[in-house]
């Protein structure tokens, strides 16, 4: 028994002595238990994930499941009576103590009022829940454990549980003992709260373990915010500032093949960000939004509207309309990585505050409004620069 996992292990799972998570074990020492009867469940646990086959991810963690049960469950000792610290057992006439993760997993449907589950319950209305995100770590105890109990109350399983990784630090497990805990406070306060959360979000497929660099963020976000999007943000809006009379264009002339390449791919970038999102693909859904950057400055560079400022203003004025239209697409959809951030691009782009929801991505009257007045737009992503890290 692990307490620091409050976890059971046997003892061909252990590792050099240790559980799998690298936690001190003991021999539980005998003592009377109730006992659940998991090992009746096998079967039923194996038909739900065949029959089921997205209730586990990622899916390495789905066949870390499969592997674990296809081994033979053995009944799950589920009280102990050598500590008086819990939730005692009801009706039980010794002093047993509720095996805590029996209890703490309770608490999804206990929140909810359970047992009370009549019409216009809180657990009517939430419960199956759609999706339970968990640590790796407690995986076993939300896809074998959990199931195999609702199961035997004969209650509705959540449809999904997703486990995420870990992170590390220069290759290095993050630990006390190490000293190389990361504090976010402080990578809030060294380089952002926006730039933090972009690259937490950007870096590493959500569900895989992730390393943590002050170099990789560094360049990662320079990169990405700073140099792609914060640049095409500047160059777009301070050239309509210059040459639109401070306004966004008043007309724009007929698209292009190109204009209308560029903004149907725009229109589309919601589609494919939902798509990732329903799937906990975190990182594709950012990944999304950084291509859609590339498409809109490989426009802006074909498109040369510093050049066309000479040669045909009135076309200059129509991509520097197709590049805000979709700046909007971008930033509106960017809200829930780097709210701040997207929300000052927003306001550059004169979108209205109560037009920044998904809902308005579609429809003609939505679009960027023809002749707004705009401010002198500033840098939304100033470059880190820490001349040492930078430089390596």
């Amino acid at each position: 028994y692990s307490v620091r996992d409050e976890c059971f292990y046997t003892e061909s799972e252990l590792v050099d002595g240790k559980a799998p998570t690298g936690a001190e074990v003991e021999w539980v020492a005998k003592e009377e238990s109730y006992f659940f009867k998991l090992s009746a469940f096998e079967d039923k646990l194996l038909d739900h994930y065949e029959a089921n086959p997205d209730f586990i991810a990622p899916q390495s963690r789905r066949n870390e499941v499969l592997a674990f049960v296809k081994g033979g469950l053995k009944d799950l000792s589920i009280s102990r009576t050598s500590f008086s610290w819990g939730v005692p057992v009801p009706g039980a006439e010794d002093e047993h103590i509720m095996y805590v993760w029996m209890d703490a997993l309770t608490n999804y449907i206990s929140a909810l009022g359970y047992p009370h589950t009549e019409e216009g319950s809180e657990y009517a209305k939430y419960w199956p829940a759609a999706l339970h995100v968990v640590g790796k770590d407690i995986l076993r105890f939300h896809t074998v454990y959990w199931p195999a109990f609702l199961m035997a109350a004969d209650l509705p399983l959540p449809k999904r549980v997703f486990a995420h990784g870990w992170w590390t630090k220069d290759g290095e497990k993050i630990s006390k003992s190490l000293g190389n805990v990361i504090d976010p406070v402080e990578l809030v306060e060294k380089y952002g709260v926006d730039q933090t959360r972009f690259f937490l979000m950007a870096e590493v497929g959500f569900g895989s373990d992730g390393d943590f660099s002050d170099h990789g963020m560094i360049l990662k976000v320079n990169n990405n915010l700073a140099n792609e999007l914060g640049n095409l943000c500047q160059r777009t809006l301070s050239m309509v500032f210059k040459n639109c009379k401070k306004a966004v264009p008043s007309k724009i002339g007929p698209l292009t093949a190109e204009d209308e390449a560029l903004l149907e791919s725009a229109k589309g970038l919601y589609g494919r960000c939902a798509t990732a999102m329903a799937g906990q693909a975190i990182q594709k859904y950012v990944n999304e939004l950084i291509e859609m950057v590339w498409e809109a400055n490989k426009y802006i560079d074909e498109m040369a509207p510093w050049v066309l400022r000479k040669t045909d203003p009135d076309r200059m004025a129509t991509v520097l309309y197709v590049i805000m239209e979709v700046l909007r697409h971008i930033a509106i959809l960017y809200q829930p990585i780097i709210p701040s951030s997207a929300n000052k691009i927003l306001d550059l782009l004169t979108v209205p505050e109560d037009q920044r929801t998904f809902s308005y991505l579609e429809g003609e009257e939505f679009k960027i409004q023809l002749g707004s007045p705009v401010s002198k737009p500033t840098g939304v992503f100033p470059r880190i620069e820490v001349p040492e890290l930078v430089e390596s």
